[in-house]
């Protein structure tokens, strides 16, 4: 089961309909409201989560939260930090957005609102605790997380996360190598706020782009048939 484009699930073409856990955990996701139903804090808009979830998928790219223009659309990365997070990966949109390759789950799967300064929030914190390790546990096929950000760096690395996102940025070599599946990436994330990092760090382009690229590569291709 998947989510198609408008956030809805349905089932893969030929597969016979009936009780099926993914899809139950996907309405279930669809129906949260526990940041907006929250009393000291609550969600200052109508929830909308944002995820797309596969038993197929290798690739798991592990965002922060919504942004606006997600929020509007219901389609993750539908912004110009996807159109980045694409040309990192050298993917196009329809490779990004097939579900059966490529799952999308962020730390916060609805917008969690913006600063007095616009920016936009961290994630809600009831959203990880309530539904990751289900959702992850979902996605038996991954085998690579794109950790973008803080927030997913620490879920997914644990104690191997630095104190901040540079340095478990400039880490990545030795995150990758660690020999535990799913390899993990860690990332920066993809907002054009953090073009003048890039340009500091020519090193993100010149040495971990091409391992990415060839790590989501090896993971598309179809599997070589057995001699």
């Amino acid at each position: 089961m998947v989510l198609d484009r408008t956030g809805q699930a349905r089932a893969p073409a030929g597969r016979p309909q009936g009780p099926d856990p993914l899809a139950d955990l996907i309405a279930r996701i669809g129906a949260c409201r526990l940041c907006r139903e929250r009393n000291d804090r609550p969600l200052p808009h109508e929830p909308r989560p944002v995820v797309r979830l596969s038993r197929t998928a290798r690739i798991l790219v592990a965002g922060q939260a919504p942004g606006t223009r997600v929020h509007a659309t219901g389609i993750p990365f539908n912004d110009r930090s996807g159109d980045r997070l694409r040309a990192w990966m050298a993917v196009d949109r329809d490779v990004f957005y097939d579900a059966a390759r490529i799952a999308i789950l962020p730390m916060g799967f609805c917008f969690p609102g913006q600063d007095a300064a616009g920016g936009d929030l961290p994630p809600r914190r009831e959203c990880a605790p309530a539904w990751r390790a289900e959702a992850v546990s979902a996605l038996p096929a991954v085998d690579l997380v794109l950790a973008i950000g803080r927030h997913a760096q620490r879920w997914h690395l644990g104690a191997d996360a630095a104190s901040s996102v540079d340095e478990t940025v400039r880490r990545w070599r030795a995150i990758l190598d660690r020999g535990v599946r799913p390899a993990v990436i860690p990332l920066p994330h993809p907002s054009w706020r953090n073009t003048g990092w890039l340009k500091r760090n020519p090193w993100f382009e010149a040495d971990l782009l091409p391992a990415l690229r060839a790590e989501v590569a090896r993971r598309l291709d179809p599997p070589t048939p057995a001699d």
